[in-house]
């Protein structure tokens, strides 16, 4: 048993509220947690549930209306309710940090990034400008920080998202930190720059043994991050443990429904569905008695879960596995799958051909040098000689990292902008030079858009209502008020929201109802094809579970093509067809989406898959990190142009000579130099354990 002195947190029976106008607000009415030091602890659940409030409390950041109402947090052993302001300052940024979901919340944008590095070791540890800025360097150095000196010399907003985390990252640890707090710190972030975070985190854990308390909705970071895990629920700890106990042995019918909420290794929308937890997290006056999941609990017993408060109980056999739940041991739960896979095979006409299409912006730089040399003209090359299909009912997914030209071609596509070359065929006629002013309605219905921010689709002025009833009217389906007004109950029905919302303006609905709308505006005039901007990147698992469900259903009543944009490769292995991977504008690999995730795989899809994490202790993934940042667009490496980052390079053909597009079976194409014999004994990227180890 450790002693008091071992642990760096204690928190004991905390009840966290905020006090409004119409009174107490019980945020957190108990909360219980004790980290030993360099222990990495991780905390799930959906938004609501009171994770951040928590990460808050322990900075003492509950704001003017907010306070602890009960119980301590003890920081090191000392109490932190004892400390005067002046401690507490001290200790942030020192002795406890905190890297937020938005690394621009952190960092000042009017001020060098020396200058906010620097101020950390300036104001805590009153050292030498010189001295703090060799520090400043040299943990730049250690967060792999690409040509320090000079990011040193930028501010915010002239940096990537990527480095200003690894900015924010190293501005915590710099004191030596015995706490380090992260909430959701690589949410926006792909899924390479995000693996390069979190293995940052691992190493800096290890280097200075700083406890990490790692806040996330993605339970594969988890898996991937930490010791031990929380699931937390409406204030409380539903169910801890070990990450073996949690997601091997779950007890707790809220920590099954997270897992029912998120794709599986190898598991499609043919062979899966995903179960999303029905209803809401309570609102924190409006609690229910007894077990606070109960209202959306499917094994929920009347008379038995609602009577008096449920105590967080010890697993037998264990002194790490607690549960909070009166009928752990009678649940019996079965992960949902599909009846069979009649879908699968469906193929239709060609609704979308593109053909050597190509798009640049032209730059003209008139500087010195470049007017002496005569250069003064340069092209942003955002998309270059793409080729593919799109059938009718199928999904196509676009996968690649910020910047390989996923979004350019959106905007091509629906007319936002024109192409520069190359043809785009949609239902038989070529629209690649249609700016959308001069397309006919006819063809503005046919090609709809679902974004990553509803908000940006739906006017706040206006209601629910409005908005779908607008495209009912635009394109011309239906004038007449009533009839308009029952169409627009008929798409409410279809993404499966009450009629009475048609009423509501935007600002009254959640973010994932929000998204609904967006799918119910987009498909309301019967389109051929939508296009789906990274939908469910910031939803919560449940809310994810829920849209991505939704526009399966609704491709399959309309039969539209859906073109699907994502950095989320669970999600668009779950979701698509076929997958079109881009890098720096090209296409690098495509074909049927069980091919891409088998070997042989395009270097560049290898290391986005060695980069995904997967919510599974079991599975273990090889080890391919890219170094370095993507090349410029406008000054792009001849040759293959991801022969700067590639693990597998094989020599100068890879600089000079464009690599050709090597077919295989199935119509799977990989644009690359290696032979495809070479390429077909690549060793899996997943493989289970044996369950021995």
């Amino acid at each position: 048993m450790a002693q008091e002195e071992d642990y760096v947190l204690e928190i004991d029976h905390v009840g966290i509220s905020y006090f409004t106008r119409i009174g107490e607000i019980p945020a957190v009415p108990d909360f219980s947690l004790k980290l030993k030091r360099g222990e990495s602890y991780g905390l799930v659940g959906e938004s609501g549930c009171g994770k951040s409030t928590v990460a808050m409390a322990i900075m003492s950041y509950l704001g003017t209306n907010g306070g602890i109402v009960k119980g301590s947090i003890k920081f090191e052993g000392r109490d932190m309710a004892s400390m005067s302001p002046e401690e507490l300052r001290r200790i942030r940024g020192s002795k406890i940090a905190m890297v937020y979901q938005e690394p621009m919340s952190a960092l000042n944008p009017s001020l060098t990034i020396a200058t906010q590095l620097k101020e950390v070791l300036i104001f805590h540890e009153g050292v030498s400008d010189r001295v703090a800025n060799e520090r400043c360097l040299q943990m730049l150095r250690d967060v792999n920080m690409p040509d320090p000196e000079t990011v040193m010399r930028r501010y915010p907003h002239q940096i990537s998202g990527g480095q200003q985390q690894r900015v924010v990252i190293a501005m915590a640890m710099l004191s030596n930190p015995s706490l380090l707090l992260l909430d959701e710190p690589t949410t926006a972030l792909d899924v390479t720059v995000e693996a390069v975070v979190i293995d940052l985190i691992a190493a800096l854990r290890e280097k200075f043994n700083t406890t990490l308390l790692f806040i996330s909705h993605n339970l594969g970071l988890i898996v991937k991050v930490c010791d031990r895990v929380g699931v937390m629920y409406s204030g409380e700890m539903a169910e801890e443990g070990t990450i073996r106990e949690v997601f091997k042995q779950t007890k707790h019918p809220y920590t099954f429904g997270l897992f029912d909420c998120i794709p599986t290794l190898g598991a499609d929308k043919h062979s899966r569905t995903l179960v999303p937890i029905p209803g809401q997290v309570s609102l924190p006056h409006e609690r229910p008695p007894g077990c606070t999941f109960g209202p959306r609990c499917k094994f929920f017993v009347g008379g038995v879960c609602d009577q008096g408060e449920i105590p967080l109980l010890a697993e037998p056999g264990s002194d790490t596995h607690h549960v909070r739940c009166v009928r752990k041991d009678e649940i019996e739960h079965v992960t949902a799958t599909t009846s069979g896979h009649g879908d699968e095979e469906r193929r239709g006409d060609t609704v979308l051909a593109i053909d050597g299409m190509s798009k640049f912006y032209e730059l003209t730089d008139m500087s010195l040098s470049a007017i002496l040399s005569g250069n003064t003209r340069h092209y942003v090359k955002a998309n270059q000689d793409l080729n593919f299909n799109a059938e009718r009912g199928r999904t196509v997914a676009i996968v690649g990292e910020s910047g390989c030209g996923k979004s350019t071609f959106a905007k091509v596509l629906t007319g936002l902008e024109t192409a520069t070359d190359g043809h785009i065929m949609f239902e038989g006629a070529d629209i690649a030079a249609i700016p959308v002013q001069k397309r006919d309605p006819k063809l503005i219905r046919a090609l709809q858009m679902v974004f990553q921010n509803p908000d940006g689709t739906l006017n706040p002025s206006h209601s629910v209502g409005h908005c779908i009833g607008r495209v009912i009217r635009k394109f011309g389906i239906e004038n007449d008020s009533r009839k308009v007004r029952e169409l627009v109950g008929e798409m409410l029905d279809v993404v499966r929201l009450p009629k009475a919302f048609s009423t509501r303006k935007p600002r009254q609905l959640s973010g994932g109802q929000k998204q609904r709308i967006a799918v119910a505006r987009a498909f309301a005039g019967n389109p051929s094809m939508v296009i789906v901007d990274e939908p469910v990147s910031a939803l919560d698992v449940s809310v994810q579970a829920a849209v991505i469900n939704l526009l399966n259903d609704v491709q399959k009543r309309f039969n539209t093509t859906l073109l699907f944009i994502s950095h989320d490769l669970s999600v668009v292995r779950f979701i698509s067809d076929e997958i079109i991977v881009m890098y720096l504008g090209q296409i690098m690999e495509q074909g049927p989406s069980d091919m891409i995730f088998n070997p042989p795989y395009h270097p560049y899809t290898e290391a986005l898959l060695s980069a995904v994490p997967i919510p599974d202790p079991d599975i273990e993934q090889k080890r391919i990190r890219l170094e370095g940042e993507m090349p410029s667009v406008i000054n792009p490496p001849s040759g293959c142009r991801f022969s700067t980052r590639c693990p597998r390079y094989i020599g100068k053909i890879c600089n000079e000579k464009e690599p050709p597009n090597q077919t295989f079976e199935g119509g799977h194409m990989i644009k690359c130099h290696i032979p495809l014999a070479e390429l077909k004994q690549v060793e899996p990227i997943f493989h289970r354990k044996d369950a021995a180890e």
